[in-house]
């Protein structure tokens, strides 16, 4: 299954605020569809409609495809410790939430299109892949031409980010950052129930 691409604020309107999808927010208030104001019907979501939506929420905050996201849920069980935040680590370390976390782009899939355009640089060389996994005490850095450093500039100006999260350590006049450790629950701006998403992928 193909990446979303359609509307954004389609999306927000029935899963919630979506940091990593659109900064843009919609003047309607009920859901998409014509079950839209089941709230005020009194009609309730079923069990697996509520466990969908948490992992639906997952999948288009980070711009995951269904096989990407079944395959971090695989390697979250695989290693040792709770499954719902080492699956959010491993999220929260790819390359385009990082750059995206750092203020360099507006929304990840913003974060994306720069790592495509060979705009970052890990470790002193360019990489152009989106989901690499960063690991510790890896720097991150704008690549050193000027228009790479006037569009991320740009785009620091532009953002309204608050405080860089303690596990990275950030250099604004060198535009680089360092890995110094795994994220914290609190650290992540998504609002999520991460164990309703385990529990949906636990029959597979």
């Amino acid at each position: 299954m193909s990446r979303y691409r359609g509307p954004k604020l389609r999306i927000s309107r029935r899963l919630g605020s979506l940091p990593g999808l659109t900064t843009k927010k919609s003047k309607k208030f009920n859901r998409p569809g014509k079950d839209g104001n089941s709230v005020e019907t009194g009609k309730k979501l079923s069990e697996y409609a509520i466990r969908l939506e948490e992992k639906q929420k997952l999948k288009y905050n980070y711009g995951l495809t269904e096989s990407q996201l079944f395959r971090y849920i695989k390697e979250a069980r695989r290693r040792q410790g709770v499954t719902g935040l080492i699956l959010l680590q491993l999220l929260e370390m790819r390359l385009d939430t990082l750059c995206f976390t750092l203020g360099f782009a507006k929304t990840i899939r913003q974060a994306r299109q720069l790592v495509n355009h060979g705009h970052i640089t890990i470790n002193g060389k360019v990489l152009n892949i989106p989901s690499f996994q960063c690991r510790l005490n890896d720097v991150i850095s704008v690549r050193a031409k000027a228009t790479s450093k006037n569009l991320i500039s740009g785009n620091l100006k532009n953002n309204q980010r608050s405080e860089i999260p303690y596990n990275l350590k950030f250099d604004l006049d060198k535009l680089e950052a360092t890995v110094v450790d795994y994220c914290d629950r609190n650290m992540v701006l998504l609002p999520l129930d991460e164990l309703l998403v385990i529990e949906y992928y636990s029959r597979r």
